[in-house]
């Protein structure tokens, strides 16, 4: 009998293998979930956290258990809905896990995990004896911002749906860390959020140099963490674990001056600033003023934002 992982245990099995499966085109399965009982082999309860989530045809075939989280899914499972494991489990997708979890989580928290499953990084999980020092684990994209919206058109009616649908217009590819992930949701996320409503930018993508400023700096192109490419404007999240020493300062003033010489601004935003915000307002000021925008601000600003900074950072 398969077993049809879904929800937490499903975000957690993708953290924890963080790669697709090997020819996943042709494992995006299409399932017809379980209407029998239950029966479960106690070895896959060492694989994922207590209690496991699973997904079931319908409420009859529920059975009684403190080590299961029983989910009935009565609807049509098309293909891309799950992809197989092997050993009998089917887990489900990255773009069926993330419509599965718009129903537990808020929509910030779904905008935030939306940019890990769709950026170049995987969070840890809690028994992570491996975590590398920068607190995250590198990987390719499970998804895109893209694929979620044609698996979403796909899936009308269902749990979930209207608040996954409103998370896209919030999302971007791309992100290569957590904290460029909060840097870029408290810049473009709007008011009403508690972000500053910059809009969405490119992110780590390729910023082409001009012609003088290749030949003067001897580079093509520099990739920089946020790109807003109608406004010339890029943003650059300092890291702790980048170093400070004489090579990298000259490094930053050669990549500034060379962009600089093409017309694009640069703003740089440290750990301390993402905490504060004081100082994160007045970044936000500083983007504001090189994009010749006026931010505005007032109590409903003020409470959406201290809201804001509560989710994305409550766990730092």
């Amino acid at each position: 009998m398969r077993l049809y992982i879904s929800h937490k245990s499903a975000l957690d099995y993708w953290r924890r293998v963080r790669k697709l499966p090997e020819g996943s085109a042709e494992r995006r399965c299409k399932a017809a979930l379980t209407d029998t009982p239950l029966e479960i082999d106690p070895m896959v309860f060492s694989r994922f956290d207590l209690p496991v989530h699973v997904m079931i045809g319908r409420p009859g075939c529920r059975r009684a258990s403190k080590f299961l989280r029983q989910h009935v899914f009565s609807g049509e499972t098309p293909v891309g809905c799950f992809m197989n494991a092997g050993g009998g489990l089917m887990v489900s997708s990255p773009e069926f896990c993330f419509l599965q979890l718009a129903g537990e989580l808020s929509l910030i928290g779904l905008i935030e995990l939306g940019y890990e499953m769709c950026g170049g990084y995987s969070l840890p999980l809690s028994d992570d004896s491996d975590v590398p020092e920068r607190g995250f684990h590198n990987r390719s994209p499970l998804t895109s911002a893209a694929k979620l919206e044609a698996f979403l058109d796909g899936m009308p009616g269902v749990k979930g749906h209207q608040k996954a649908a409103r998370a896209l217009h919030y999302l971007r590819d791309g992100s290569a860390s957590p904290m460029e992930t909060k840097l870029a949701m408290f810049l473009t996320l709007p008011r009403m959020l508690g972000g500053y409503g910059f809009g969405l930018p490119e992110l780590n993508e390729r910023i082409l140099l001009s012609k003088t400023a290749r030949k003067e700096f001897g580079k093509a192109f520099y990739v920089c963490d946020m790109f807003w490419p109608d406004e010339k404007v890029a943003v650059e999240y300092d890291s702790d674990q980048h170093h400070t020493g004489s090579d990298r300062i000259a490094n930053d003033s050669k990549r500034r001056n060379a962009l600089a010489s093409s017309g694009i601004s640069v703003v740089s935003v440290t750990k301390y600033q993402l905490y504060s915000s004081l100082e994160l307002g007045r970044v936000a000021i500083t983007i504001a003023g090189h994009m010749n925008k006026r931010l505005y601000s007032g109590r409903n600003f003020s409470a959406a934002h201290r809201e804001l900074r509560k989710q994305l950072l409550a766990d730092l």
